[in-house]
């Protein structure tokens, strides 16, 4: 760069004024703000972000399963934090383009410069005080041409000044410009890095999520049978007596060994559309009325009290019925104890399902339960009271005994509407529901049935580890993945993997098998499903989403043992 004046004359004008800031800025003033805010973030703030994600990404990498949320709001911070440079960097060409500017201003304030100097020097020389004395006609005179010649030298100076405190803070800024642009290379350079690294960290666990949600790749016909039959049929109701409790399916049961696991089920077979049997009699007891009851399961429905109901209905199996009189009142759905205002609700979600079946309509659980003799007591009472009561418009008009405190329609189906209140305030759990929250460990819903040498739903720690191993090793090229299924082979068959297969197999895998669970923490979504299980084991902790947990704890777990809801909790004790 051209210097204007030589080295003593700077030194000689460069005086008491700081540096100007007129044209020019700091890039940005050093703040204490949150990485996530990256609009306002400096140079140094960056560097300092950068640090704390890089600890981050480490401790991501170390991690057995990487939590994508986790990964997605550090992402987040680089996106924001790039944005940030690229503002940067634009506000550096901009504040370049002003010194540039600036440097052109003074080149054609050179000429100025040069004869003022030139003029100050003939001045210094000729403005002699002594030739004034010579040279005046009188003391006034010299007054008034001393004091010109002062206010000319003194113009002249500030010129000078002014024209070298210019060049001086230019050069200042631009020294500081070069190394704010040393450093914004070295920054991007190592933002580029980190990104990338992030990149790669979140496709592969992405990649992984993706190999693992939804259905095992490659189901084998075993394994398939094996999960229909462990998530069951969904049953429609209650049915006419209401179901037994089994204590052994509490979670205070006690199985005689700790510590203990098992997956309790919210809600069994059920589709979870429309009317809870039990939530329905919970709202009663609680005072509501049979219009309120049926206006939280089916929103957007409208109760039509005179509708025009058919003469008859097809029966399946028994012929025409008259609809009212005859198949209204052999309806088997809920039990004639369940207070009056639910019993009301059900005749009209009964008849309005009856009714959109289009005039012919099966007489089993498929359906709804028909016997061919009338039901009488306080079902045929609250049958005869919403005679010609039916919903029109709004969802299905399906209806199912226990939905685990969740509707698809409504949503949480709580004493005040939403999670908050789950479970203790769940209107099934005030109606004493025994599928609210129950261990599955019996063939179907009936206790007497098989229970493949089970007494409990409750697993040991080898049989608890055993499953997560199996969940290690799915999917991994070296492994037969038809052979996770459960080991009880007297029920199923099979050539299931033991369980010292499984723990050989989990050890190859990066991190070693599981031999030990010292806690358990399982996370809930807002609708109403289980989002994700951590478990904290001797080899880390291992987090899998709700949906691949179900399956593959169904796969392995011993006998009939199963997970039946999507809205489920796991136990230790």
């Amino acid at each position: 760069m051209k210097r204007f004046l030589p080295v003593f004359l700077l030194s000689i004008f460069i005086v008491i004024l700081g540096f100007l800031n007129v044209y020019f800025s700091p890039i940005v003033k050093a703040q204490d703000d949150s990485c996530s805010n990256t609009s306002s973030l400096n140079l140094d703030a960056i560097s300092r972000c950068l640090e704390s994600i890089q600890k981050a990404y480490n401790m991501s990498v170390n991690a057995t399963r990487p939590l994508e949320s986790e990964l997605q709001r550090m992402q987040k911070q680089i996106n924001g934090i790039k944005a940030r440079v690229s503002q940067i960097e634009q506000d550096i060409i901009i504040k370049k383009a002003n010194i540039d500017s600036g440097y052109e201003n003074l080149a054609k304030q050179q000429l100025i410069l040069n004869r003022t100097i030139s003029d100050f020097y003939i001045k210094s020389y000729y403005n002699s005080p002594f030739l004034v004395l010579l040279s005046a006609p009188s003391a006034s005179k010299i007054t008034q041409v001393l004091a010109y010649q002062k206010a000319a030298t003194d113009q002249d100076k500030a010129i000078i000044t002014n024209i070298a405190l210019s060049i001086q803070d230019l050069e200042t800024k631009k020294v500081n410009l070069e190394n704010e642009q040393e450093r914004l290379i070295s920054i991007k350079t190592d933002l580029d890095t980190q990104s990338a690294k992030l990149d790669k960290i979140i496709s592969g666990a992405k990649a992984y999520q993706s190999v693992l949600s939804g259905q095992i790749a490659s189901l084998t016909a075993k394994q398939e049978e094996i999960l229909n039959a462990k998530s069951g049929t969904f049953t429609t109701s209650v049915g006419d007596v209401p179901l037994a409790d089994d204590p052994n399916a509490s979670p205070n049961y006690n199985p005689g060994f700790s510590p203990a696991f098992a997956g309790f089920s919210f809600g069994a077979f059920t589709h979870r559309n429309g009317m809870s049997q039990y939530g329905a009699k919970g709202r009663a007891n609680q005072g509501q009325s049979a219009e309120q009851i049926l206006a939280f399961y089916y929103p957007g429905a409208n109760l039509n009290k005179s509708y025009g109901v058919p003469s008859t209905i097809d029966v399946i199996g028994y012929g025409p019925r008259a609809f009212e009189d005859e198949y209204m009142k052999r309806i088997y759905e809920m039990p004639n104890s369940f207070p009056k205002e639910a019993l009301k609700a059900q005749a009209v979600a009964a008849r309005t399902y009856a009714i959109r079946q289009g005039g012919s309509i099966c007489a089993t659980e498929s359906c709804q339960v028909y016997k061919d003799e009338n039901k009488g007591g306080a079902w045929e009472e609250a049958a005869n009271e919403t005679r010609g009561w039916v919903l029109e418009g709004g969802p299905n008009a399906q209806y199912s005994s226990t939905t685990g405190g969740y509707s698809n329609n409504s949503g949480w189906d709580t004493t005040s509407g939403n999670k908050d209140t789950w479970t203790s305030g769940a209107y099934e759990k005030i109606a004493g529901s025994p599928w609210f929250y129950k261990g599955w460990y019996t063939q179907n819903y009936s206790i007497s049935s098989n229970k493949c040498g089970r007494t409990s739903p409750w697993l040991n720690t080898e049989e608890m580890s055993d499953i997560l191993n199996a969940y290690l090793i799915q999917n991994k090229g070296s492994v037969d993945n038809g052979r996770i299924t459960p080991i009880t082979t007297s029920c199923w068959g099979g050539n299931p993997y033991s369980m010292g297969e499984t723990r050989d197999l989990a050890a190859n895998v990066g991190g070693g098998n599981v031999s030990s669970i010292s806690n358990i923490s399982v996370t809930y979504s807002n609708d109403g499903k289980t989002a994700n299980i951590t478990f904290s084991t001797n080899r880390g902790d291992i987090s899998i989403g709700g949906s691949d947990f179900k399956q593959i704890f169904n796969l392995r777990a011993p006998g009939y043992i199963s997970i039946k809801s999507v809205l489920f909790n796991v136990e230790r004790k």
